[in-house]
């Protein structure tokens, strides 16, 4: 019989590790097990170039002609019920059985939504597929003013599309500070500033949100105020797809528990993407470079158990207005984190090493501490936050 890999998730991870299965020379079956109808495309032009271009295209993850050279076999738009890991099958919700002999979960996950009546409000929107986004952009176009739940990365790079497109935004924010789970106070009100400037209406430590409509239109109640909105968008994180993998008994924690390799629990399953646990952090990192870097070292160690192990340090980017910010790391308790020109925010633990940096338009930097961080190099000498400083000299 044809050896078949199966995937299920058509999304980033799954797209990088089909490519990496035919470039590392397997030649049997490779299935996609996908709930959308496209082919793989990228998530984060969502919240920017597809809701600012008036004829944005799908961001396909490669082109044409490289995805029709990968030779898969869809199963779309269908969802993968359950998993009998014993017959090695997989069950499809129109009913058919798919077998496999090697499978790789990479479901990912659904946006989150406060409640029942926030799902059902038709001006209510969440941002995570690519039919969110046109949706989205159909009705920005006749919006005055937005109201943003949630003041993580996702409703910043909201905020900062619809302000170019001219529309009023408030942004709703029940945590005491923007971004606050996964940077540093210093940076998150770096963030505020940047966003008051380009004049969002930030509301930081509100209590809690309520919806009630007024005529079609939604209205947020929110600590004893009462404000109507042409459109709500919803950005308060995403809950993950776990319930295949739990349901057929594999480990999970925050998300699938996997190796270095990203295998499961089952020597025959492997999981890469949002639902993978990484193996040192123990947190899913929804993040492009995780999605893409983990999953083609998953596929490598699919082929071959002898491949390297995946190493890399949490990094994730966000453009919002005209600036590039870069994180890498992931913050850390009981950490320092000294500013320079309020343009690089470097946290170090109690023993000098880097465990985040968070540069607003420098890529450069952000090269070398992969470096400092990958060598464990103590930088509690060095004075990182003196602007006439060159960092350079820490090559």
């Amino acid at each position: 019989m044809t050896s078949r890999i199966v995937i299920i998730g058509g999304g980033q991870a799954g797209g990088w590790a089909a490519k990496t299965l035919r470039d590392e020379g397997f030649d049997g079956e490779i299935c996609v097990v996908a709930e959308e109808a496209w082919d793989f495309y990228e998530r984060p032009p969502l919240s920017k170039a597809a809701l600012l271009e008036p004829d944005a295209p799908l961001p396909r993850l490669f082109p044409e002609a490289v995805q029709q050279a990968l030779d898969l076999t869809w199963c779309r738009p269908v969802r993968a019920e359950s998993l009998d890991r014993h017959a090695k099958t997989v069950r499809l919700s129109n009913g058919e059985y798919l077998s496999y002999n090697i499978l790789l979960i990479a479901t990912g996950g659904r946006a989150r939504l406060p409640g029942d009546a926030w799902a059902a409000h038709p001006q209510v929107y969440t941002l995570r597929h690519w039919q969110d986004a046109q949706r989205l952009k159909a009705r920005l176009a006749e919006s005055q003013n937005l109201a943003i739940i949630g003041g993580g990365w996702i409703g910043l790079e909201i905020a900062a599309s619809a302000r170019k497109c001219g529309v009023d935004v408030t942004l709703f924010e029940q945590q005491p500070a923007l971004c606050m789970r996964s940077v540093s106070a210093e940076v998150s009100l770096q963030l505020e500033t940047l966003h008051r400037e380009q004049g969002v209406d930030i509301r930081i430590g509100c209590g809690t949100l309520e919806l009630e409509d007024n005529n079609g239109l939604p209205v947020i109640h929110c600590d004893g105020q009462r404000e109507t909105f042409d459109a709500v968008v919803v950005g308060i994180g995403v809950d993950l797809n776990l319930e295949l993998a739990r349901d057929a008994g594999l480990q999970t924690e925050r998300g699938i528990v996997v190796d270095a390799q990203g295998r499961t629990s089952d020597p025959f399953i492997f999981a890469a993407g949002d639902v993978a646990q990484h193996h040192h952090y123990g947190l899913c990192i929804q993040s492009w470079a995780f999605a893409q870097n983990q999953a083609v070292a998953t596929a490598k160690a699919m082929l071959n158990p002898d491949a390297p192990d995946y190493d890399d340090a949490p990094w994730l980017w966000s453009d919002q207005y005209q600036h590039n910010i870069q994180i890498l790391g992931i913050p850390q308790a009981g950490c320092t984190t000294l500013a320079r020109d309020n343009a690089l925010f470097f946290s170090l633990d109690e023993n000098g090493r880097l465990t985040q940096l968070v540069a607003f338009n420098d890529a450069r930097t952000v090269k070398l501490a992969k470096r400092w961080m990958a060598a464990g190099r103590d930088l509690s000498d060095v004075p990182l936050a003196d602007p006439t400083f060159s960092l350079m000299s820490l090559r």
